[in-house]
């Protein structure tokens, strides 16, 4: 058998974060029994469906690395397929004609309520002859569930789960307009592309036994279910977006590097002993659903900050300053010219150590590009004695020839100006920090200045000097 899942989302918004994880999982677990992931856009919804939510969600797989196999399927584009089972059920004595008017479901509706239960159909025309149909009313082709007795299905994460089946109502399947109704679509196609293993939130739980009786009426072999838990905030309540509940498209925009991302939606409801740093190799030969947890997993903010900040530090600076420059360049108006990516680059190492997101590196590394206006709490360390100090290294940076432009060299140079002057080396590096990049806080100002090199050093501490 090949196992084969698809990830199956909605085109009614963005990439949910949620939904990445459940793709993540879905993309992982055909990798490792080295299958196949099918991706199946359920747009049967015409109203709320848009192109441009499709194109989100290929943006947002493409940009976190999990790619799918095959070209995507439109379940819209099925749907005379589902109509066809549907008749096909009705002709098996396994669906009929419903001709229920709006009244009379309100009426049931209203009756439920009275009673506090969940409305549901009452099942009047199940074994009603149709000829006794009002003229007036078009029909629905209702599901006839199992009355008695009860469902047990063993789901892959949640183990044994059972409902009575009393509790279900014969759900319709075909609507009064002659199109298909999600859980009947979403049966066809699974049977139609030969999934294994449907993959999914486990608001779906309730779907499962619905779609599992269809599975049966129609002779159809079952695929394995796996209902995952969903991710709630911190404090434990369903996630929004105060907590996180964002498309992928913000992560991205918010500074997240897409393999940071991917890592902590991996580490979301599961686990492999402590590992927390996991590479798409090892994620690809650890992961199987045994170790995922029943338990609703907590977004945390900080913890996807901080492991942002480590893929930044270990990742190539060629990478980042190719992740860097469209938000350079958005917040310049203009491109990088061609001295300012070579700055970058070479100023990479020291940049990356302290950013933990994009946007914070790229605000970090304006002053390669420019000179920075300084900022408030940096003024005075080019005042006073901090501007004597600036006046004194420029002769003594001036007579330094450029072979020694090193930023070892230019360190110790400094060690031996401050040793004789009886100053202590970081008063005199801060004032040649704050003129070189207009704030206090920075990489190694040897290296800024060996990175600039001799004449666009000086150039700059003269505009302060």
């Amino acid at each position: 058998m090949t196992v084969t899942v698809r990830f199956a989302p909605s085109p009614t918004g963005y990439l949910h974060i949620g939904s990445a994880r459940t793709a993540l999982f879905n993309w992982l677990f055909a990798r490792h029994h080295g299958g196949k992931m099918l991706l199946r856009i359920e747009d049967t919804d015409r109203e709320r469906s848009t192109q441009d939510a499709v194109e989100a969600i290929y943006k947002g797989l493409e940009w976190l690395g999990i790619p799918w196999d095959e070209t995507p399927l439109h379940q819209v584009d099925h749907q005379l397929r589902h109509v066809e089972v549907a008749n096909e059920l009705l002709s098996k004595g396994m669906a009929y004609y419903c001709y229920c008017s709006p009244e009379e479901l309100e009426a049931m509706r209203e009756e439920a309520r009275e009673k506090k239960l969940p409305p549901r159909y009452d099942g009047r025309w199940r074994d009603r002859d149709p000829s006794e149909a009002p003229k007036d009313i078009k029909p629905v082709i209702r599901f006839k569930s199992p009355q008695e007795g009860e469902t047990v299905i063993h789901d892959m994460v949640q183990g044994e789960v059972r409902v009575p089946n009393q509790q279900m109502d014969d759900l319709i399947i075909l609507r009064a307009d002659g199109t298909p109704t999600y859980n009947l679509s979403v049966v066809v196609d699974d049977h139609d592309m030969a999934i294994t293993h449907v993959i999914r939130g486990d608001d779906h739980l309730t779907n499962m036994f619905r779609q599992f009786h269809i599975f049966q009426a129609m002779g159809w072999k079952i695929p394995h279910y796996a209902h995952i838990p969903l991710i709630h905030g911190p404090d434990g309540a369903k996630l929004s977006k105060r907590h996180g509940a964002l498309g992928v498209g913000a992560y991205r925009e918010m500074g997240y590097l897409p393999e940071a991302l991917r890592n902590y939606l991996l580490r979301l409801g599961w686990s492999h002993g402590d590992a927390e740093i996991i590479s798409t190799e090892e994620a690809i030969a650890w992961f199987d659903l045994d170790h995922v947890g029943k338990s609703p997993a907590r977004f945390d903010f900080a913890k996807l900050t901080n492991l942002n900040g480590h893929y930044i530090r270990e990742a190539d600076n060629d990478y980042l300053l190719k992740s860097l420059l469209p938000l350079l360049e958005s917040k310049l108006g203009t491109t990088v010219n061609a001295e300012g990516r070579d700055f970058l680059k070479r100023g990479m190492n020291g940049l990356k150590q302290r950013a933990k997101t994009l946007v914070e590196l790229t605000d970090s590394c304006l002053f390669y590009l420019a000179p920075q206006p300084l900022a408030e709490d940096a003024r005075k360390f080019v005042e006073g004695e901090g501007h004597q100090i600036l006046k004194m290294m420029e002769g003594h940076l001036e007579a330094l020839p450029e072979s020694s432009w090193t930023e070892s060299q230019l360190e110790n140079y400094a060690r031996e100006i401050a040793e004789e002057k009886e100053i202590k080396l970081g008063k005199m590096a801060q004032p040649l920090r704050v003129a070189l990049t207009g704030t206090t806080v920075s990489p190694s100002v040897f290296e800024i200045m060996h990175v600039l090199g001799k004449d666009k050093t000086l150039e700059r501490l003269r505009l302060i000097a």
